[in-house]
């Protein structure tokens, strides 16, 4: 994901030489609805990684699911996507957020995970 984020960024440098290259879209997504869309995609991403067959056997269709749940169709993200990615400031500004939602996250389930671990431990104890 890393790489994406930075194959994009140099990508929208080379649009940022002080004119807009990118028209600003009519239905352009807000920054903070494209940071769920994009956080959304990167479970999904990474659900895909971890288990392909049960959302293959299930006929998930990730994209689908994404236009569905926020109301957008497949033009208005490509073209919202591209005019973030046209403004590289705007654009690592919204991945920066979208890296440290991932972060937290990331450190709320680990906190989890050591509370029923401690759980579980306690209650063998009792036994």
């Amino acid at each position: 994901m890393r790489n994406i984020f930075l194959l994009i960024v140099f990508i929208g440098t080379l649009f940022s030489c002080g004119e807009e290259v990118v028209e600003k879209p009519v239905n352009l997504i807000s920054k903070d609805k494209m940071i769920d869309i994009l956080y959304d995609l990167a479970i999904i991403n990474a659900a895909k990684s971890s288990g392909p067959k049960v959302m293959e056997n299930m006929n998930f269709e990730p994209m689908d699911y994404i236009y569905n749940k926020y109301q957008v169709d497949s033009v208005q993200f490509v073209t919202s996507d591209l005019y973030y990615a046209s403004l590289p400031l705007e654009y690592e500004d919204i991945y920066k957020k979208l890296e440290n939602r991932i972060t937290d996250e990331k450190e709320r389930f680990v906190k989890l995970g050591e509370r029923k671990k401690d759980s579980l431990i306690e209650i063998q104890e009792e036994e």
